[in-house]
């Protein structure tokens, strides 16, 4: 009877390459990978609509349609190849430095996107929605830059203080949302908003008064330049704009990393986010998680912060600093599904749009506002898995399960009967 049954498993067993197909189409990467596709798609129909040349061609498609659809495809290759060489690589470049320089540029706007993502990914995984990245990075490049131009010290250490003076200001600054929420339960979110205007407005003052942020002999709302002691160095060279920031970013991702799946602190975290109450009967300290967890974000933030107004913008900088990073968070952590290494590569991918899209825009005239519409539909597909799903055709996780517990039930069910049908013939 048990060979009978054993038999039976066998044979309704799913093969290896079949589990395997469904790990791969059911888990979080594919649906990533696909809202990235789909996004493209959508883009680059978008293209066409607005190119000239598809337009005119459009208007004897009925005579001659073959004329549309080169048109359409020349615009949106020409467009993505303009996008690659901004982005990657530049094949029409005399020289290899030339050449690679686009991908320089790419990982200069992902060094903050992939810091801020970070810590936008931790307070998610704390069940908190940090969405006051751009008054906490304020706060940093005052802290940094007040540090980077107020100080005489020797290169390095400058640097070093001018680096902990503006993580120090953001972790301080997402604080007070974590200590609002510990101890009074106020939303974070709503705390982090208002934040960023306390931030905004209180930083555009200082750097219209003489004496606290403004460069002395002008009149605009700009900071002194950062000493060059306190310059993040160049990684390879002059002649690019790549920076020892990216270098700290990767440290960060290990950091993060390790917190969340090699430390006890990482641990609690986890619990918290998944179910503050029962973290909370199992003895976790749930209100200290939540101020441990926003002073680690808004320090990571923070450090998005430091890395452009000690490594991108270092001649002084204005109330436009954070360039729309501590939003742009958001849709790194959404992407990367707040984990630290798929923070890190939606960071890089996001830097790869706002590079390639100048590029589109200078050689193909398009839009840069379409890269835009492509960054929110990925954010889009992304929050609604069973679109894509539906799209690619995929297998549904809820339809898998219950398929399994069918088979399971019907396994059980024909056990049943033939353990019955044993009994009878021994009686």
């Amino acid at each position: 009877m048990s060979t009978t049954t054993s038999q039976r498993r066998e044979e309704e067993a799913p093969s290896k390459w079949h589990t395997a197909f469904l790990q791969i189409t059911q888990g979080n990467a594919i649906i990533s990978v696909l809202a990235i596709v789909l996004a493209l798609l959508v883009g680059g129909i978008m293209i066409a609509v607005t190119d000239e040349d598809v337009q005119g061609s459009a208007a004897y498609f009925f005579a001659r349609p073959g004329d549309t659809f080169a048109a359409v495809w020349d615009a949106i290759s020409g467009a993505y190849a303009a996008f690659f060489q901004g982005a990657v690589y530049n094949f029409g470049a005399p020289t290899f430095a030339r050449a690679i320089r686009p991908l320089t540029e790419t990982l200069t706007f992902a060094t903050p996107l992939i810091a801020a993502g970070l810590g936008v990914a931790l307070a998610f995984r704390i069940g908190m929605f940090n969405i006051g990245g751009r008054g906490q990075m304020l706060m940093a490049s005052a802290a940094a830059g007040w540090a980077a131009w107020s100080f005489d010290l020797p290169w390095g250490l400058h640097m070093i203080v001018a680096l902990i003076a503006g993580v120090a200001a953001g972790a301080l600054w997402a604080g007070i949302a974590g200590f609002l929420k510990a101890r009074t339960g106020a939303h974070e979110v709503i705390v982090t908003i208002m934040l960023n205007y306390v931030a905004v407005y209180l930083i555009l003052w200082m750097l219209r008064t003489p004496g606290l942020l403004q460069a002395p002999g002008v009149n605009n709302p700009t900071s002194p330049a950062s000493k060059d002691t306190a310059v993040l160095p160049a990684l390879l060279g002059p002649q690019f704009n790549l920076h020892f920031g990216f270098i700290l970013v990767i440290l960060a991702t290990v950091l993060v990393w390790w917190i969340l799946n090699r430390s006890s602190l990482g641990f609690q975290f986890r619990a918290v986010g998944e179910n503050p109450a029962a973290a909370r009967v199992a003895g976790i300290n749930v209100s200290n998680m939540y101020l441990y967890g926003m002073l680690i974000s808004g320090a990571l933030v923070g450090l998005a912060g430091v890395n452009q107004v000690l490594g991108t913008i270092t001649s002084g900088f204005t109330i436009d600093i954070d360039a729309g990073i501590g939003f742009d968070a958001i849709t790194v952590a959404l992407l990367g599904r707040s984990t630290p290494w798929g923070t890190f590569a939606a960071g890089i991918l996001f830097g790869a749009f706002k590079a390639g899209g100048f590029s589109m825009q200078a050689a193909e005239q398009i839009p840069v506002e379409i890269v835009t519409v492509v960054q929110s539909l990925i954010v889009l597909f992304i929050a609604a898995p069973p679109l894509v799903r539906a799209i690619f055709f995929l297998p549904s996780p809820e339809r898998d399960r219950r398929r399994r517990e069918k088979a399971r039930e019907k396994e059980l069910r024909a056990t049943v009967e033939a353990d019955a049908v044993t009994e009878e013939v021994r009686s």
